[in-house]
């Protein structure tokens, strides 16, 4: 099967993600210096394990990575409002800030749960990384903890996407860039 004959078009290629992951990584590192306590990276699982991959190798700071997992989409191209927490962390945030890594923010509903979620284990701060924001999407607004930062990659556009990491029905995570979905894919 050939993938890229699925995409409808390319909105981010390759170079232009690492060159946005770089300036991500840069950004957090020249926010957090050595002498404070090492952020603990959090992932949200499985979309957004490429782009925590490729930004926490250019962290240049001492940090602890983990993962959880999230679920609001279920094989569907909508969020269906009502996400759950099958994996939790097994890194102890008390005390610590937390920089939540995620794929895409679309509704926020995931987010705002996450975020409440790592905020009832004590996590000191909470900032978010994501690679992707779908602000005409949000019906949920959610807060970030105490000297929490937003950091964002690329302002998405209101499409159905997948590639690196992101997927439909656990396929094309494996592109190596971001495109539209042709919407026969799934309709």
């Amino acid at each position: 099967m050939d993938l890229e004959k699925h995409v409808e078009k390319i909105l981010w290629t390759e170079q232009q993600i690492f060159q946005r992951v770089s300036e991500l990584a840069s950004e957090i590192t020249q926010d957090f210096t050595p002498q404070t306590n090492a952020p603990a990276i959090v992932g949200v699982a499985t979309g957004a394990f490429l782009f925590l991959a490729d930004l926490v190798r250019k962290i240049q700071l001492p940090i602890s990575v983990d993962f959880i997992r999230a679920d609001s989409y279920r094989s569907g191209t909508v969020s269906d409002g009502n996400p759950r927490i099958p994996f939790d962390l097994k890194v102890d945030v008390e005390g610590k800030h937390v920089i939540l890594v995620e794929d895409i923010v679309d509704t926020g509903s995931t987010l705002s749960c996450l975020i409440d979620h790592i905020k009832s284990k004590g996590a000191s701060s909470i900032s978010v990384c994501t690679l992707l924001d779908k602000p005409a999407r949000r019906k949920v607004h959610f807060e970030l903890v105490g000297k929490g930062k937003y950091y964002c990659g690329f302002e998405c556009p209101d499409y159905f996407v997948v590639g690196y990491g992101m997927d439909f029905a656990e396929l094309y995570r494996n592109l190596p860039y971001i495109g539209v979905l042709k919407p026969e894919m799934y309709s």
